[in-house]
């Protein structure tokens, strides 16, 4: 756990707790055997943790910053519009300026709006179509959605900053506001860009592509769902510039929006059952399966690993896991840790 960016132990203070015995020992098979709440497996829940140095240079290298999808996305719209470009003749339907139509077929095809106004016409421009589509799919879903999601966390301190303008907030109380409805403040942000960018691509259909309101609204709705009728699209020169920028955008924008509403759900989900839990009175049947040991006493350890299973946020594999890590680790079988242990543990061993 993390507190104000200093990461603090699991247990901090249990130690000197005097609910816990001193010269108590845990047998540690136990772990691997004793009674586990129900699974709650329909309860999943998005944490989030204090990174180490080595956990945080992994995550950067499995997630691309942003300036890494901004130059993959530039290859690949440039490879898509070259080769669509080089097969111009073979797509067939209106058409405005050779590049521009290339570039604007390839963001339809990657976000699969696919209207119809432009289509292939060869067995090369459709073989071509295929392997951009799903490419496309791809990006968007491992790349560009991350990014999205990358931008709405930059946003949250300035949502939480207007909606609390009324009264001045300190830094910590804004970080734990930002940290308690973490996947809210992302849904309302999102949702504000969403309804920003339907109105903007509405007004602009109207003024632009001389489509009424209702065919304008129309029109927006189904690219952003990727429905994509084909009866009415950018047709103009004009409206294609807009639509290379805004088709992406906004099929982005909607996939987070739904993104983010799952989550808040299953997080809604998550503090009712912790709470339900919390709530639950303590019966003897509860206190012999928190009673690891069986030693006819409950530890305040025993105790959290219980209601933390109860809970579904942790499981019998996890312990099983942490335990196995703490026998290699407990080099002379004592059951408890220290710095010699770390020293035999991590010392070349003979015969290997």
């Amino acid at each position: 756990m993390a507190d104000h960016g200093v990461k603090q132990p699991l247990l901090a203070g249990l130690n000197d707790s005097p609910l816990q015995p001193k010269t108590k020992s845990i047998d540690r098979r136990r772990f691997r055997h004793c009674r586990s709440a129900p699974a709650m497996n329909a309860f999943p829940e998005k944490t989030h943790i204090a990174l180490s140095p080595i956990s945080e240079s992994v995550l950067s290298k499995l997630y691309p910053t942003f300036r890494k999808v901004v130059v993959i996305l530039a290859i690949y719209l440039g490879i898509g519009t070259f080769c669509f470009f080089t097969v111009r003749h073979q797509i067939k339907g209106k058409k405005t300026n050779g590049i521009l139509d290339s570039l604007y077929f390839c963001i339809v095809t990657m976000t699969t709006v696919g209207y119809g106004d432009l289509v292939p016409d060869s067995f090369t421009t459709k073989l071509l179509a295929c392997a951009f589509v799903f490419s496309g799919m791809a990006l968007v879903g491992l790349i560009l959605s991350r990014a999205a999601d990358y931008l709405v966390e930059k946003q949250e301190t300035l949502m939480v900053k207007a909606i609390h303008s009324n009264h001045t907030i300190g830094t910590t109380e804004m970080m734990k506001e930002i940290e308690t409805n973490r996947v809210r403040y992302k849904l309302l942000m999102v949702t504000t860009f969403l309804v920003l960018l339907m109105l903007t691509g509405t007004v602009f259909l109207y003024k632009v592509e001389n489509l009424n309101l209702v065919d304008s609204f129309y029109c927006v709705c189904s690219t952003i769902t990727t429905l994509g009728y084909g009866d009415k699209s950018f047709s103009t020169k004009g409206g294609r510039i807009f639509a290379v920028f805004w088709i992406l955008t906004s099929t982005i924008c909607l996939g987070q929006f739904f993104l983010y509403l799952a989550e808040l759900n299953a997080e809604h989900r998550q503090r009712a059952l912790v709470k339900w839990v919390l709530t639950l009175r303590m019966e003897k049947v509860d206190l012999e399966e928190a009673d690891l040991d069986e030693d006819g006493v409950v530890s305040a350890a025993e105790f959290i690993i219980y209601k933390l299973k109860e809970m579904g946020k942790i499981s019998q594999e996890d312990i099983a896991l942490v335990m196995e890590e703490f026998e290699d680790l407990d080099a002379d079988q004592s059951g408890t840790l220290s710095a010699s242990d770390l020293v035999l543990a991590q010392s070349p061993r003979k015969g290997c």
